[in-house]
């Protein structure tokens, strides 16, 4: 055993690993029952194909580019001297766990947050464009910003910004890069003109079910070890989720005079993103506090689609953009040691809000070239024909639910066939 390894803590981010990595299928099954029949499977499928190309280059450079020795010293971009994982060793060691472990648990954060856009073009895009977007958006925004947020030598970290567990380059970073995406391809056809329900709040209750618990391992573990920080970082994630559910559910009872089961499973996601950067750096009252927050200004943010004319099809903006924005600053508000609330003045604010709007101006920017780059090329949205019959027939050949029933079938299912 390498000294200094501790069996406890590499367990505990190993396994929760493996809950964040749980937290993309359940992503697909939350956006999956959030769209039309038509397009459940590429909805499915556009979250599930995350896990093979940003593992590939997470591998190949991902991995080096986050977390590698910065290059300039100008807190921008990590070096390439471990592509490949090269000079690693399963005896290398960060702090008291493997490197390898630390790789894998950041891992699943890069594979879950290009998952996050894809709810906002829902309907309308190319599946191989799509392919090509998490290849080039992870490469020229998702590695650039976490190595800002994250590593030591990063801007972002250096400045002193607060984000535990990912408020800026996953929440506000998916959320904007949603928005620059969907301005390119624009709205859905029979938008405004046509309900477009969710066919399976049953499939939604489930993700957000799954992404809740999965959250565990991506708050808890971020503290990279099974201590009191992992602690408390659980159990103020647990009480923001069910603040903001409230939160989302009083909203909906005000506004629109009823309660929602596609309400309560948004509030409890938007609970989740806003609580993301802040669990450890809030007391208990301070995440119920942010909680309730997120869930009403969550509520109120995702009905302004339809005032500013943006089709945002799963509500990707209002939730991650506008939570984790929330959650973000709020830490400067409520942060036991360096918040407003602890009369430490406006200095820590000032901070979140520069780190949040540069990875929030970044991304929308970068994200709406990416996008435009691949539809003047290749194309990016499906022929007009095509989404209106339906991605999944014309795309994938295949469709999650079979109405078909054959003469044979209906005969063998009659009183007095052999079935019976």
């Amino acid at each position: 055993m390498p000294t200094g390894l501790d069996p406890g803590d590499t367990s505990f981010v190993l396994i929760s690993a493996a809950l964040v990595m749980l937290m993309t299928p359940g992503l697909a099954f939350f956006y999956g029952g959030m769209v039309r029949v038509k397009s459940v499977l590429n909805m499915l499928l556009m979250s599930f194909i995350s896990l093979g190309i940003v593992s590939v280059l997470w591998a190949a450079y991902g991995y080096s580019l986050t977390f590698g020795d910065d290059v300039g010293g100008h807190g921008l971009i990590g070096g390439l001297s471990h592509a490949g994982m090269r000079g690693i060793t399963d005896s290398t060691l960060t702090g008291s766990i493997p490197v390898f472990a630390f790789a894998a648990f950041q891992l699943m954060f890069a594979i879950i947050t290009p998952a996050l856009i894809s709810g906002a073009i829902a309907d309308r895009a190319k599946f191989g464009a799509w392919m090509l977007f998490i290849a080039l958006w992870v490469t020229v925004v998702y590695f650039p910003v976490a190595h800002w947020v994250w590593q030591s030598g990063g801007w972002i970290f250096k400045l002193g910004v607060k984000d535990f567990a990912g408020g800026t380059a996953v929440h506000i970073n998916a959320g904007m890069a949603a928005l620059g995406a969907l301005l390119v391809l624009g709205k859905r056809v029979g938008f405004k003109q046509e309900l477009m329900r969710p066919h399976s709040l049953p499939f939604v209750m489930l993700g957000s079910g799954l992404l809740w618990f999965g959250w565990f391992g991506f708050n808890a573990g971020s503290a990279l070890a099974a201590n009191g920080t992992a602690s408390v970082a659980l159990f103020n994630t647990q009480v923001a989720a069910g603040a903001a559910m409230m939160g989302w559910l009083i909203w909906e009872r005000v506004r629109k005079g009823r309660f929602t089961s596609l309400g309560a499973a948004s509030g409890a996601v938007a609970g989740l993103v806003a609580i993301t950067p802040a669990c450890v750096a809030v007391n208990t009252w301070g995440a119920i506090a942010i909680g309730v927050i997120a869930g009403l200004v969550c509520a109120w943010a995702v009905n302004l689609k339809d005032r500013l004319g943006y089709d945002d099809s799963l509500d990707v903006v209002g939730v991650h953009a506008v939570g984790g924005l929330v959650g973000t600053l709020l830490i400067g508000v409520f942060d036991i040691t360096d918040g407003l609330v602890a009369g430490a003045g406006a200095g820590q604010l000032e901070k979140q809000a520069v780190g949040a709007f540069a990875v929030a101006a970044y991304s929308l920017v970068m994200s709406g070239l990416l996008a435009m780059v691949i539809e003047m090329t290749v194309g990016f949205r499906v022929r007009r024909q095509d989404e209106v019959v339906g991605i999944d027939h014309v795309v994938h050949a295949e469709t999650a639910y079979d109405f078909t029933t054959t003469k044979q079938e209906v005969e063998l299912a009659m009183p007095g066939s052999h079935r019976y």
